[in-house]
């Protein structure tokens, strides 16, 4: 509804906008604005305040995305790396989109973002609380010559990179729960989601989704079936701004995803391992009907966890189990 991200676009800045000067701004009769604000935020899950007087604006400002400034804070290397930027008001997932794009050629660097997602997914088909506006939900597209065999150890780079970002820019107490989640305070802040394709000898591409929570209210938290940390807590109550944030990551990630085809997981593996909360830990792994336990072993070469469990020393990789904490 071209219409009414219009109006969100004008009422994101959280001040008190005349019924008058909104119709005036969007061509719209006065007796349509209430309704069509009314549809707006409605549409998009926004709460809207109305006072006599004064007007309309939204219950919490917004900064929505923007291409100008995502691309105006990359530095020259991250802006070389960057083949196309799409931003979108609304996907059902910026991986689905990336993966479509994909078939049909798109170049490697090719990045997508969307306010919002209906059908954002995790890890082994969970759903992705996606709300408007407030989130990062990013999806990067790479191409390698080898093949898709190649690309596991991808997961781990990524989630380096990301808590290297976050890190830098002041975020404090975070970790990586192989292979994808990264946590703050043992609690969900992002997660990976990694699509891969191509030949077995290749080439292949690669996928590589972010969603990283912001600022997400109690109630937009609760389809959540774990604990859930967002940044603006993380920062001590101010989250940091979406634009600078997103290229921050898309630099982060564009860098790994060049390096990684150079030299493979290697690089990261002393960085993850920083990161790593699974350290000295009792494992638990569900790995289809069966419940594996041992003690957490570390991080192969490839990317694979190793664990020692009553059968010895095993080995797996991340398609294959959850993994939870504890006996």
């Amino acid at each position: 509804m071209p219409r009414g991200l219009d109006l969100i676009r004008l009422l994101a800045d959280g001040d008190y906008h005349s019924g008058a000067a909104i119709a005036q701004g969007l061509g719209l009769s006065r007796t349509a604005v209430w309704k069509a604000l009314r549809k707006a935020t409605d549409h998009y899950g926004l709460a809207l305040e109305s006072a006599p007087g004064r007007g309309y604006r939204l219950s919490t400002p917004l900064e929505l995305l923007d291409p100008a400034l995502i691309l105006g804070a990359l530095c020259p290397a991250g802006g070389a790396r960057l083949a196309r930027l799409e931003i979108h008001d609304q996907l059902a997932s910026t991986n689905d989109r990336l993966m479509a794009d994909a078939a049909l050629s798109a170049p490697a660097g090719t990045v997508c973002l969307a306010e919002r997602q209906t059908a954002g997914r995790g890890r082994r088909g969970r759903t992705w609380v996606s709300p408007f506006g407030t989130n990062l939900y990013l999806s990067l597209l790479w191409r390698y010559p080898f093949g898709p065999a190649a690309v596991g150890g991808v997961s781990l780079a990524a989630g380096a990179a990301v808590a290297g970002v976050l890190g830098r820019l002041g975020v404090a107490d975070l970790g990586l729960k192989w292979p994808n989640d990264l946590l703050w305070r043992h609690r969900k802040l992002g997660g990976l989601l990694l699509e891969v394709a191509g030949e077995a000898q290749g080439p292949s591409h690669l996928v590589v989704g972010l969603g990283l929570n912001l600022r997400l209210e109690a109630d937009q938290g609760q389809a959540i079936d774990q604990p859930w940390a967002d940044l603006r807590e993380a920062l001590g109550g101010t989250a940091p701004g979406r634009n600078r944030l997103a290229a921050a990551l898309i630099e982060g990630l564009l860098e790994m995803l060049e390096c990684y085809g150079d030299l493979g997981l290697k690089p990261f593996l002393g960085e993850w391992a920083g990161f790593d909360l699974l350290r000295g830990q009792r494992v638990r792994l569900q790995q289809g009907e069966r419940l594996i336990v041992g003690d957490y072993a570390g991080i192969d070469p490839d990317g694979a966890l190793r664990l020692h469990t009553a059968e010895g020393l095993q080995r797996f990789h991340s398609g294959e189990v959850s993994v939870r904490f504890g006996d």
